[in-house]
């Protein structure tokens, strides 16, 4: 029974860390945790990814090296340009979320939907 799911932990781990993020995204109110939400949700994507691209006995393709199974490299390039498109709009959502709470004085969504004029008497 360990066996065959050894074979699979990233598969689990990421079904596990897409599952949280999309939980905490859908559940939440608060931005702070909306955005960690989405990074998990990303991580369990990269994780995929990552994880189909292994190959057991694979080698890098090497011009002039022959024979033996190649890992394809395309997978783990695409997983970096993500990766940095990732922190992109992690940095962006952040930045969104402190001018929010400047603006606002909060940082739930659904306090945000009042008018400005009752976030202010509540405070």
């Amino acid at each position: 029974m360990i066996g065959p799911l050894a074979d699979r932990t990233p598969y689990v781990v990421a079904v596990f860390l897409m599952g949280a993020g999309l939980y905490v995204l859908i559940d939440d109110e608060n931005l702070v945790k909306k955005v960690l939400g989405l990074n998990l949700f990303q991580t369990g994507i990269f994780l995929v990814f990552v994880a189909a691209a292994v190959r057991t006995g694979g080698r890098s393709p090497l011009v002039g090296d022959a024979g033996g199974p190649y890992v394809n490299p395309l997978p783990h390039v695409l997983i970096l340009t993500a990766i940095v498109v990732g922190v992109s709009v992690t940095a962006l959502a952040a930045a969104l979320v402190v001018r929010i709470h400047a603006e606002r004085g909060t940082v739930r969504a659904d306090e945000l939907e009042r008018p400005t004029d009752e976030v202010a008497d509540r405070e």
